[in-house]
């Protein structure tokens, strides 16, 4: 047994027991996956994939049970490497941080501009997704943090910390009749078109909540994956905007007014999830710091041996 046995296990898996994507993703040829399947297969004396015909279908009991074993090896085969690197290169190394678009745009950037300033020689990797895709790299060991508000509190193979609460806001073009409505309604809303986020995304499905509450069905013209396409069609005027808060600056974005609205929806909040066992370097720690000053290591350190009981 070795580790690229291993590897190809669990990147079957990945790959949709493709085997030719998995040697592509692993660099050799697919009859040496084929070979590596055989001879491990062979070595334990069990069947680890269901087959029809050379194609493989799927995971038997025992590959279902032996794919946890090999993740957690992997998993610790890595966590080795970063403990090496650690004390060898303590302030040097890659810090893969995956956000969603206004984590990365509006509540990240003060963060990162401290920590490069901390950190100069740390390679800070900053990757845009949604709030699944996000699951899907920390597990698979892709990324070492993970921000959004979405998918992540419920995911048992996941740590969670609070980050921080926000609310939705309202945003029109300037001069639109909502900035007369004291105090602003959901059933004044209603009346028009609306610009917000795509289901699953920056809270969406608390504002479908809040109107199906009320006994409304809102027209919701158009759905965007950021703030800044749904303030750029609020601007255009097709409808008006349901945004982040955060996301409005009054300083740029001129033509538009942001009118609050945190009694006609839910508080949000977003979560900075780490994987389970998976090994973080110092400077890691100090990022989450920076994001929360009361997220310091030793939180973090008690909060994940709390969670991993």
């Amino acid at each position: 047994m070795n580790f690229q046995q291993l590897r190809i296990i669990r990147e079957a898996v990945r790959c949709n027991f493709n085997l030719t994507e998995v040697g592509n993703a692993l660099f050799t040829s697919q009859s040496g996956v084929s070979k590596h399947i055989k001879d491990l297969e062979d070595e334990l004396g069990v069947e680890l994939f269901v087959r029809k015909g050379k194609r493989l279908l799927g995971l038997t009991d025992p590959g279902r049970e032996l794919l946890e074993i090999v993740e957690r090896i992997l998993l610790d085969a890595n966590n080795i490497k970063n403990l090496v690197e650690q004390y060898s290169h303590r302030d040097e190394g890659q810090l893969t941080v995956v956000a969603t678009h206004t984590q990365a745009r509006y509540a990240l950037p003060k963060v990162i501009t401290d920590f490069k300033k901390r950190f100069p020689k740390v390679h800070l990797k900053l990757h845009q997704a949604g709030p699944a895709e996000i699951v899907t790299l920390l597990l698979s060991g892709e990324a070492d943090i993970g921000v959004a508000t979405e998918a992540l509190h419920d995911v048992k193979q996941l740590d969670t910390f609070p980050y921080y609460t926000w609310y939705h806001a309202v945003i029109v073009p300037v001069g639109h009749p909502l900035e007369q409505v004291q105090p602003l309604t959901l059933q004044a809303l209603a009346e028009y078109p609306i610009v917000t986020y795509h289901e699953g995304l920056t809270g969406r499905a608390k504002i479908d909540r809040a109107f199906a509450t009320a006994g409304l069905t809102p027209d919701i013209s158009m759905s965007a994956l950021d703030s800044d396409v749904i303030k750029t069609y609020v601007e255009l005027g097709l409808g008006i905007g349901i945004v982040a808060s955060m996301s409005y600056n009054d300083v740029k974005d001129t033509d538009l007014r942001l009118l609050q609205c945190d009694h006609l929806f839910e508080v949000n909040t977003t979560y900075i999830a780490l994987r389970r066992g998976h090994y973080l370097r110092s400077f890691a720690y100090r990022f989450i710091e920076l994001c929360s000053p009361k997220l310091d290591e030793a939180t973090i350190r008690m909060g994940l041996a709390k969670q991993s009981l």
